[in-house]
């Protein structure tokens, strides 16, 4: 399915994580977190309502961002060599923050984990090595997150995130996978899927 507002934000992107050139399809490394179904199920009925990737992909975080590097073996062998010996994380998202988006006039809401933030963090890092050095954009900061609205409105985005954030709610999951997948900004299949070591 079409979508026009995520059309212009891979325009505006210039499609790639570095800003190099545009692409028809993109490498990414996203993690579908294992959640409750009851979790599942309220983040998605949020995200029906709000977030323009909804009917693309399902909730996530994204540990690698579509860049310019198109050969998949190379890829995949190298996503896989980073990752041996990396333990599962669990944690705990209890909050929505609005986040300015820095490459669109959207703006988002994400849940961010209050447990877990610096290892997911790390896992980030250790895979922007090697092969992907010089696709890590250092000029925008790396938010771990699951993203659940979008809007050009920012107030939009503060009034969903103000009416989340005044009840209390924990979203506790495990990041047990990651999975190597190509993005054409209409469709995530996933090519390969790694199963991090138990904790």
């Amino acid at each position: 399915m079409e979508n026009p507002e995520l059309k212009a934000i891979l325009a505006a992107t210039g499609s790639n994580c570095s800003g190099k050139k545009r692409y028809a399809k993109a490498l990414v490394v996203v993690n579908y977190p294992s959640i409750s179904e009851h979790d599942y199920n309220w983040i998605q009925a949020i995200r029906a309502e709000h977030d323009i990737y909804y009917e693309i992909v399902s909730p996530h975080f994204t540990f690698v961002f579509p860049c310019s590097i198109t050969a998949e073996a190379g890829f995949v062998g190298h996503i896989k060599q980073r990752t041996k010996g990396v333990k599962k994380i669990r944690f705990v998202s209890r909050c929505a923050l609005v986040v300015k988006d820095r490459v669109s006039k959207h703006t988002h809401v994400f849940l961010i984990p209050d447990e877990g933030f610096s290892d997911i963090v790390r896992l980030h890092d250790r895979l922007y090595t090697g092969l992907l050095t010089s696709e890590l954009r250092l000029d925008i900061p790396f938010l771990p997150h699951i993203g659940i609205g979008s809007a050009i409105a920012p107030e939009a985005c503060k009034s969903l995130a103000d009416d989340l954030n005044v009840n209390d709610f924990s979203i506790k999951g495990t990041i047990d996978t990651l999975d190597i997948a190509s993005f054409d900004g209409k469709e995530m299949k996933t090519i390969e899927r790694i199963q991090l070591e138990e904790s």
